[in-house]
């Protein structure tokens, strides 16, 4: 009995050591959980058959457009106190602007394009 709580003892010691060894930056994170992303979207979008493709890429530019509220928190910003850099306010309501933008463009043209893969489908009139 004695020998099994020995044992115990050294993996909680064992636990307690990795775990205080364990800080990782953030930004390490973060990039890994972009990485699992990658490789989930390429395998979820690759078994979707090729019927539902349409569909698909229209819902992805519907959620797409949660990018243009982000652009509009950027630009829409004010001062929350006095000590912040106007150069730093500048640059992101600018870029702000930039991405909604952009956002604009890859919704709308996105939605252009499932029109016009749908209009494929309808029957011709003769």
């Amino acid at each position: 009995m004695a020998k099994d709580s020995n044992i115990i003892l050294e993996a909680t010691d064992l636990a307690q050591n990795i775990g205080l060894m364990g800080t990782v930056d953030p930004l390490m994170y973060k990039f890994a959980i972009f990485i699992l992303a990658i490789f989930i979207g390429y395998y979820v979008i690759w078994s979707v058959t090729p019927a539902l493709h349409t569909p698909l890429m229209s819902v992805t530019n519907a959620i797409s457009s949660v990018i243009i509220v982000g652009a509009l928190l950027a630009i829409g910003t004010q001062f929350i106190d006095g000590q912040t850099n106007i150069s730093n306010f500048y640059i992101a309501k600018g870029l702000g602007f930039f991405a909604l933008i952009l956002a604009s463009i890859n919704i709308f043209g996105g939605f252009y394009v499932t029109y016009r893969m749908l209009a494929m489908y309808k029957k011709k009139v003769k």
